[in-house]
């Protein structure tokens, strides 16, 4: 019989300490460590006895668990979701990036737990209706929407939008969890899910704590994997979500089509079945894209090294705070295949009638239900109220006598850049479904159903 104590050793238990010993003996010296991680706040005890997660494993864990991560399943991708039960949602695109993301980083030993943290936290603060409703709100809060005259004063103050700087706001101030602000996500998460798509020093966004964000640098190279994981993935799922708007003989026309075709050869042609044949294309696709992502980016990160001299970790973390934009992406050949297809993709779905109508509600829904809020403020929930009374220190509206409502919401929150991005935050907030019931509440007379609220 085996002694209990011999099945024990057999049997390892892995600590946090354990865990950054094994990233720094396994990972290449241009990856990130959770070990040199750094986040704002403290993390607190709670009753804890045994830490068994690197800093990036909470980082992804905390982004899980936060009330914005479960909305993104009632978020538009591209389709309206009840439209059809296989549609993507902002969910299943977030777990498909998040998938591309860990294969791109494990393939090129970068730290795929940051690189899963940054893709599963990269649109926690997208809004309703995919960028349909990100346009409508931007083009809101900086004035430029007729029915809702913004003094050009005020909007200078309010700033623009973007899901992008949203999603770090969420993660930084308005997702409420512990004694202090936001989820307390370490900087390099955070600056993960800023940088996943285009962004700018200068972009007059309000209240972003640069501390931490290296806006100097093109962003760690698993943030930069992940950014081209959310293209990909964009790409293939919102093709084969509209595979039904389009001539299938142009997709196949297309040059990375041809490629893949060429490269699965009878694989591909002596399958009869043209659902089978859409998904050997489409994850031919995937393969293809990324392949050629990995080949590249080993191929221009060694450069870079070879160039800088960097042939440590800690030499690498010298140079980590400046790195170019550029380091993880496709050669000339994939940009090209990446490039074509996006554009196919504008012009055939997103451009579509039917993906046009999406657009068109977009801006009557959102336009609608800002426009009611700022005219109204008394016909927004109580917790914004209540969130908003804490930020500017004035008077609860429910509070206030009824001789004096004018008075205040004219003084104190149509005038007040403060009370505008409010606003925003509520509505980039909103699932599509409780956008919509809230629409329904305001322009009939017997509503369809309440909205559930938060």
């Amino acid at each position: 019989m085996t002694a209990p104590s011999l099945v024990v050793a057999l049997v390892p238990t892995l600590t946090k300490r354990d865990l950054e010993a094994q990233e720094d003996a396994r990972l290449s010296i241009y990856a990130s460590r959770a070990s040199r991680a750094v986040r704002r706040y403290p993390v607190a005890e709670e009753g804890k006895t045994y830490d068994y997660r690197t800093e990036y494993q909470r980082d992804r864990d905390r982004i899980i668990h936060s009330r914005a991560f479960r909305r993104l399943k009632h978020k538009t991708q591209v389709f309206i979701p009840f439209e059809g039960d296989h549609y993507r949602t902002r969910l299943t695109h977030t777990l498909e990036v998040t998938q591309i993301a860990r294969t791109m980083a494990r393939a090129l030993a970068l730290n795929e737990d940051l690189a899963e943290a940054c893709a599963l936290g990269h649109d926690l603060g997208h809004t309703p209706f995919g960028h349909s409703g990100e346009k409508v709100l931007n083009r809101i809060l900086t004035g430029g929407e007729p029915s809702i005259p913004i003094e050009p004063k005020i909007a200078a103050q309010v700033g623009a939008f973007k899901h992008n700087y949203q999603s770090v706001r969420v993660v930084d101030v308005l997702e409420k969890r512990y004694e202090h602000p936001g989820l307390n996500l370490t900087n390099d998460t955070r600056e993960g899910i800023l940088k996943h798509t285009t962004w700018r020093r200068d972009f007059p966004f309000p209240d972003i704590d640069a501390e931490g964000l290296n806006l100097s640098s093109g962003g760690h190279l698993e943030c930069q994997a992940v950014g081209w994981a959310d293209e990909f993935a964009q790409q293939a799922h919102d093709l084969e979500d509209g595979l039904k708007l389009v001539d299938f003989g142009k997709v196949l026309a297309l040059s990375v089509s041809r490629a893949v075709v060429d490269a699965l050869g009878p694989a591909y042609t002596a399958t009869k079945d043209n659902t089978v044949r859409h998904a050997m294309l489409i994850r031919g696709m995937i393969h293809l894209l990324v392949t050629d992502l990995i080949t590249a980016s080993r191929a221009s990160i060694g450069k870079w090294l070879e160039a800088k001299k960097v042939t440590t970790s800690d030499e690498f973390y010298a140079q980590r705070r400046k790195l170019p934009g550029s380091l993880v992406a496709p050669s000339k050949t994939g940009d090209r295949f990446y490039q074509e297809l996006k554009e196919f993709i504008y012009q055939n779905v997103i451009h579509s009638y039917r993906v046009a109508r999406h657009d068109g509600r977009a801006q009557l829904v959102v336009t609608t239900l800002f426009s009611t809020w700022y005219k109204n403020p008394r016909l927004l929930p109580d917790y914004v109220l209540l969130r908003y009374r804490d930020l500017a220190g004035v008077s609860y509206l429910r509070d206030v006598p009824l001789k004096r409502l004018d008075a205040e919401i004219a003084s104190n929150y149509t005038k007040k850049p403060l009370f505008l991005r409010a606003i925003a935050d509520h509505l980039a907030g909103m699932t599509d479904s409780y956008a919509l019931a809230e629409y329904d509440s305001m322009v009939s007379a017997y509503p369809r159903h309440a909205p559930e609220g938060r």
